[in-house]
């Protein structure tokens, strides 16, 4: 989208949305306290529309942002629903850090955290976030198929005696067929959260967010119990 286009949707209306800010330090999840965060259109870095500072417990006070109508987030195919910001955020004894592509919706908080390196070195080096297009407004590749149903080696079903919430998932970055790929372990509620907040505005309504909070929950604590009694040569 050309920087006309992003400039137009972010001031389409009257609809503004809000952003928070939390800096904490990489080691420890200390707060940076009296860290600048300047805030800019993304595409035009240069124009600084805010400039805030952290408090005591490293957040910033909430801020007004335009944002495209509501109903861009509420019918398929209509323009782009949310507006894009960069983020400048520096502090005395830290690497600076710059988030481009915050997304801002409309009657919606968006919390941007950040975290910060601290110097270790007298040369200070930027570090660049890149937040890709919304899972619902971009462009990629299809997921990949599965079957419906799934062979099985050996006859029978384990069936828990309760549900079981791991906490830890594994996330193979890559095609389930590249086993080059690496695997992290990512916490199973940050798991939930950032798929979440990947495949849902928040501007529906809450009964579409629980729905779909829900059936991503499901899918994943099966697709975890799978892979465990694989493990186990159950299945």
């Amino acid at each position: 989208m050309s920087v006309n286009r992003i400039h137009a949707a972010q001031n389409a209306g009257p609809d503004t949305g809000r952003l928070k800010i939390s800096v904490t330090s990489s080691m420890g999840l200390i707060p940076v306290t009296d860290a600048t965060v300047k805030i800019s259109y993304k595409g035009m870095p240069d124009s600084i529309i805010e400039t805030l500072n952290t408090d005591m417990s490293g957040q910033t006070e909430e801020v007004s942002l335009p944002a495209p109508p509501l109903e861009y987030s509420l019918e398929p195919g209509s323009e782009q629903p949310y507006s894009e910001y960069n983020i400048e955020v520096d502090a005395p004894g830290y690497e600076p850090v710059t988030i481009s592509g915050t997304e801002i919706l409309p009657e919606s908080l968006a919390l941007q955290p950040v975290r910060m390196n601290p110097i270790e070195v007298e040369q200070r080096e930027e570090e660049t976030i890149v937040i890709p297009d919304h899972t619902l407004y971009g462009e990629y590749p299809p997921k990949i198929p599965e079957d419906e149903i799934k062979p099985m080696d050996e006859t029978g079903e384990i069936v828990l005696s309760r549900v079981v919430i791991p906490e830890y998932v594994v996330v193979h970055d890559g095609a389930p067929s590249d086993a080059s790929a690496p695997n992290y372990y990512v916490k199973y509620k940050d798991y939930i959260k950032n798929v979440a907040s990947s495949e849902i505005y928040a501007t529906w309504p809450e009964s579409a967010i629980y729905a779909n909070v829900l059936a991503i929950m499901s899918v994943t604590l099966n697709r975890v119990y799978t892979e465990w009694c694989r493990n186990q040569h159950w299945i």
